[in-house]
């Protein structure tokens, strides 16, 4: 049997399928980008650039015997895809795992380490410039940005301002109460309710003074700002209709096997996916585990039977800063909400960078 695995995309799920598989079959990972991001780490590498090479792990180091070809699909079809330099990969079977995008500095907008590592000091240079921060956004990125900053300046004053009526809605009670405490501790203000009536006059992550009008009426003074909404799935390889039509949120299809809908040889990982659940890493590399079990089968003759079940109830581990936060993790009895000191155990003291030297080997 043929056993080239093409997977198209080196994030949380896809670097987690290509280094499974690289000891089963002939695995080619294709990606723009020089390194691995853990984008988890991005908003304390902005505030700690000395700490920010630990968010970027070189894709070399993942792959001892598959092949990474730095390159971006701009076509996919059943057969295999084609890259931008014009090259074809033939393909096997096809892993599509190319994620989604965000607002900087959530996600580096550079694909060079380099550069992304250049913008981080620039922006952290701008915020200490500033005494008065402003971000439109009250999910958990503009949280954890809020709590990043207020770790390590405790003396900014930070406004986070969002459209929408509650905060995590869908969570525990309990869980949104002690963040709310935890945010008046810290001294980060909350504005919900509340859109601006206009962009602010200056550029995102650039220092200064500015004033906008609330939908409701009032004015923020600020120095800089941040945006801490708006995620896009990337999938516009897929725009030819080659392979599958897309959601209007530009996601794929799957079935319960993560399966992308009419094919048994081509899957679907992470935000991609059209599962309903948040798109979160750790649902990206669950997915993970579920597709390079179904290949392996597959590679080995035998009918692929693992399926995937998003969970009934929302997770997160929402970091403010190292020791604070809170979380909301599954149980056999339901939400089960997580006490600051885990958040920080599991997440927020090193934000996962140990789990991404053991699969990469340490940074340089």
């Amino acid at each position: 049997m043929s056993r080239t695995v093409v997977v198209i995309g080196g994030g949380y799920g896809g670097a987690a399928v290509a280094k499974a598989l690289e000891s089963e079959a002939d695995v080619v990972l294709i990606d723009p980008r020089e390194a691995f991001v853990n984008a988890a780490a991005s908003l304390r590498a902005l505030t700690r650039p000395d700490w920010a090479g630990n968010m970027f792990f070189p894709f070399e180091t993942l792959l001892t015997q598959g092949t990474v070809i730095r390159d971006r699909a701009v076509s996919v079809d059943p057969g295999g895809v084609t890259l931008a330099s014009g090259e074809r990969v033939a393909a096997d079977h096809l892993v599509l795992a190319t994620g989604s995008s965000y607002a900087y500095p959530a996600k580096p907008d550079s694909d060079s380490v380099g550069e992304a590592l250049d913008d981080l000091r620039r922006t952290h240079k701008e915020l200490l410039q500033a005494d008065r921060v402003l971000i439109l956004g009250a999910g958990p990125v503009g949280l954890e940005l809020a709590g990043e900053i207020k770790e390590f300046w405790p003396d900014k004053h930070v406004t986070i301002v969002d459209p929408a009526e509650e905060l995590l809605p869908g969570f525990q009670p309990e869980m949104v109460e002690d963040l709310r405490g935890q945010l008046d501790a810290r001294g980060i203000e909350v504005r919900l309710n509340t859109g601006l009536a206009a962009a602010p006059s200056t550029e995102a992550g650039r220092a200064g003074a500015f004033t906008v009008a609330t939908t409701g009426g009032d004015r923020i003074t600020a120095d800089i700002w941040f945006r801490a909404y708006g995620t896009s799935t990337n999938s516009d390889y897929l725009a030819d209709g080659k392979l599958t039509p897309r959601t209007p949120q530009g996601q794929v299809p799957v079935t319960a096997l993560l399966n992308v809908k009419g094919y048994d040889h081509v899957y679907a990982v992470g935000d991609i996916t059209d599962v309903a659940e948040a798109k979160m890493a750790a649902n990206a590399m669950q997915h993970a585990e579920v597709v390079v079990e179904n290949i392996t089968a597959q590679l080995n003759g035998e009918q692929p039977t693992a399926t995937y079940e998003p969970s009934p109830f929302p997770a997160i581990l929402l970091p403010l800063g190292v020791n604070g936060g809170v979380g909301q993790l599954p149980s056999d009895e339901g939400p089960s909400v997580a006490p600051a000191a885990m958040v920080s155990e599991y997440k927020g003291a090193d934000l996962f960078t140990s789990r991404f030297i053991e699969q990469f080997g340490p940074t340089a």
